[in-house]
């Protein structure tokens, strides 16, 4: 159907930035949001930004200034640029993209397996 597979996380010391990536394949006909959420441990699921296939755009107040989120329709790929990054960005980092696998159904939505951000002090 279809996968997303995500990239770029990894241990980075407080202050600094990181990229994440996702891509998008499978049986994709249009891919209406994406966005980014982030589980740390003990803690639920959130949101952290999102993206609208026209470029419209979303941020949690935590992130405002910091994380930029971005898309390439063409790659069917999004991304997340962090900066000035804190201990407490510290989680596992999904992909979501709620997907139209044809053009005469509505879009549903998957996800990534996620990959783990780690912010040192």
């Amino acid at each position: 159907q279809v996968q997303l597979v995500e990239s770029g996380g990894g241990l980075v010391q407080a202050g600094g930035s990181l990229r994440l990536s996702c891509a998008a394949s499978g049986m994709i006909f249009s891919i209406n949001a994406m966005g980014w959420y982030r589980q740390a441990p003990g803690k639920q699921r959130e949101l952290v930004a999102t993206i609208a296939s026209g470029g419209n755009t979303n941020y949690a107040d935590s992130v405002k200034g910091r994380f930029t989120i971005s898309r390439d329709n063409a790659k069917n790929t999004v991304y997340l640029q962090m900066i000035s990054l804190k201990p407490e960005d510290t989680a596992v980092y999904y992909c979501n993209a709620d997907v139209r696998t044809r053009w005469y159904t509505n879009g549903m939505d998957y996800w990534g397996k996620g990959t783990l951000v780690t912010v040192s002090s």
